[in-house]
């Protein structure tokens, strides 16, 4: 955290500015010079970029304090209250004395932020809250979030006593966003379920620091209840936050639990343990980690709204889920899913020693809560504490289960035998999300299939003329003991050989997985395509049983009954009874930093019926 005697000691070595009056004109900033990477402690690097991007984006804004430019947040007009938010990132510029930061106490600089955070104040409504999409909306992102960033601009202003008659415009603006935020009866903020978890996370996370700069009794006893109601509406029976009716792995992992965190570092409240810990349940099934330690694959199919399809080993700055270090001592789970501490060090010697000059980031990359995420300190799991995390792992701890989890209609189906891991997401689809089989995990070769979201070429399917695969839409599934058609399982110990049956009026799938085994039978009422995409490496040897090896990132034709892929020791074998044509073709999705992976999609044409069987060595 930035200590008021840090801030006021870089306050010393200004020169005293004048209160600046709303829409004073300002000069451009100067251009920056070269940046030493070696000037930058380790913790700041992730300022490095920022900086080499101050200049460009405040010399983009207007007269009026607009953050001109499209650098942040789309629409990238005057009305949307999202496109202010790096009010921050110029507070903390001016603020901050570093050897290698040269507009702390730049007056043009200040200029800016000033007009900045006038135009921001300009757009709040007088309920409290503000607009994104339209002038007129009572947005709950531009408010939960711009609470956040409003409070934190307003410590940095009040620690280095800048801009005083701003200083009590956002003390007020804070109060009537925080009263907005904390309203049980605004329905914009709080359904139930949420509709946007993350959003509202972020009001409370906000409020959290709005009420540590301006205490008010009735307000705290607002949070502390609003800490209950999250919890009570904002984490879905299945393990996930709420998001457009379903899960998504981004915005969960990556927006809603660093909100947590943030909240929960100036606020122990301990309904957010509970939450991070639900949710780190859930996050243990869905990212399977690659054996060759590239990583983890996001079981994605099922996230409604983004598309996040791996996260990398190790995470170097700036990393959108650093943060959520904070809950790693009490779900040490968590551990699992961060950068250790001795590689996240490596990484950054390895960034302090190369001799490429830092860029300026790219237009909308720009989030400041990367840097507002960076001010309290760090405790990264160590190595050893993160491998312990990640033997617990459930897959991993166990090597016979079946997990059925539910919400609002939606099943999320994990089932691990000696041989494989496979997920399925069935029942009610939600949004961009893709039903049906989803993934297949194998504890030595680790992801050989993994479907994604918003995307009917690149889901495991039954795909019908013009592209239409059975997994756009509810595909309700039933579950067995044994063969589909048997005894139904209904939850309990996992079964030696375990059925599911699923979906629409067109099409029925009957899969019955067994020790190393999958068969997947398609009855369909028209001529289709079987559709199952391969998750291949450079190194993986694809053979036809017609003797026709495929091209890795080219496109294979072979008329066959099945072919082998070969990844180090292990093989698997895909069969379908009889010859027919078959194509694998590269598609344009990579895979972890290096792209080494790829998805190939194999495509199998049939009139109707399909007898498939993988055979995991």
């Amino acid at each position: 955290m930035l200590s008021r005697r840090t801030l006021l000691r870089a306050a010393a070595l200004l020169p005293a500015v004048p209160v600046l009056a709303p829409g004073t004109a300002y000069a451009d900033l100067a251009p920056l010079p070269a940046l030493n990477r070696r000037s930058f402690a380790p913790h700041e690097q992730r300022f490095a970029p920022y900086l080499a991007t101050l200049a460009p984006m405040v010399n983009d804004m207007d007269d009026t304090g607009f953050f001109a430019g499209g650098w942040w947040r789309s629409p990238a007009v005057p009305s949307n209250a999202r496109v202010q938010e790096h009010v921050f990132t110029l507070a903390w510029f001016h603020a901050n004395a570093r050897p290698w930061n040269p507009y702390a106490g730049d007056a043009g600089l200040l200029a800016a932020l000033d007009a900045a955070l006038g135009h921001y104040l300009s757009l709040q409504h007088a309920d409290g809250s503000f607009p994104e999409r339209n002038p007129d909306q009572h947005g709950l992102a531009a408010t939960g979030f711009g609470i956040g960033y409003l409070a934190k601009t307003l410590r940095i202003l009040r620690a280095s006593g800048a801009l005083p008659a701003r200083q009590s415009q956002l003390s007020a603006a804070l109060r009537t966003a925080v009263t907005w935020i904390l309203d049980p009866a605004n329905r914009a903020v709080w359904q139930e379920p949420l509709n946007y978890a993350n959003q509202t996370s972020s009001g409370l996370a906000g409020a959290v620091h709005a009420l540590r700069l301006d205490p008010d009794p009735a307000l705290a006893t607002s949070l502390r209840e609003a800490f209950t109601r999250i919890a009570a509406t904002g984490v879905s029976s299945a393990g996930f936050f709420h998001e457009e009716g379903g899960h998504d792995m981004n915005y969960n992992f990556e927006v809603m639990l660093p909100e947590l965190a943030d909240a929960y570092l100036h606020h122990p409240d301990p309904h957010l343990v509970d939450m991070a810990r639900t949710f780190t349940g859930f996050l243990s099934y869905n990212l399977l980690r690659e054996p060759d330690g590239a990583g983890y694959m996001v079981n994605v199919a099922p996230s409604t709204r983004t598309s996040t399809r791996w996260y990398d080993e190790v995470r170097p700055d700036p990393d959108r889920t650093a943060l959520n270090w904070t809950f790693t001592r009490q779900v040490p789970l968590l551990s699992a899913f961060m950068t250790a501490r001795e590689d996240l060090a490596d990484a950054r010697a390895g960034w302090a020693a190369s001799t490429e000059p830092v860029a300026p980031l790219a237009k909308q990359d720009t989030s400041p809560r990367i840097l507002t995420h960076g001010l309290y300190g760090e405790r990264f799991p160590t190595r050893r504490q993160r491998a312990a995390a990640i033997a617990d792992l459930p897959y991993l701890r166990s090597s016979d289960f079946v997990e059925l989890r539910r919400d609002r209609g939606q099943d999320f189906l994990y089932v691990r035998k000696p041989g494989l891991y496979l997920g399925g997401y069935f029942g009610e689809r939600a949004s961009r999300g893709r039903t049906g089989l989803t993934f297949l995990w194998h504890p030595e070769a680790g992801t050989i299939i993994c479907g994604l979201n918003d995307n009917n070429h690149a889901c495991w399917s039954t795909v019908f003329p013009g592209q239409v695969p059975d997994s756009n839409g509810p595909l309700p599934a039933t579950y067995f003991r044994g063969a589909p058609g048997g005894d139904e399982w209904t939850g309990g110990r996992a079964p030696a050989a375990f059925g599911i049956r699923y979906g629409n009026a067109n099409v029925t799938t009957d899969v019955l997985v067994t020790q190393r085994t999958i068969r997947r039978t398609v009855t369909a009422n028209a001529a289709a395509t079987e559709q199952i995409p391969l998750v291949l490496q450079p190194e993986d040897v694809l053979t036809f049983t017609d003797g026709t090896r495929a091209t890795f990132g080219g496109s294979t034709t072979a008329t066959a009954d099945g072919f082998d892929v070969r990844r180090g020791r292990t093989t698997i074998r895909f069969r379908w009874g009889n010859p027919m044509e078959a194509t694998v073709a590269a598609g344009t999705v990579r895979y972890f930093r290096d792209g080494a992976r790829r998805f190939h999609a194999l495509r199998i044409p049939h009139q109707g019926t399909f007898d498939l069987k993988v055979t995991l060595g």
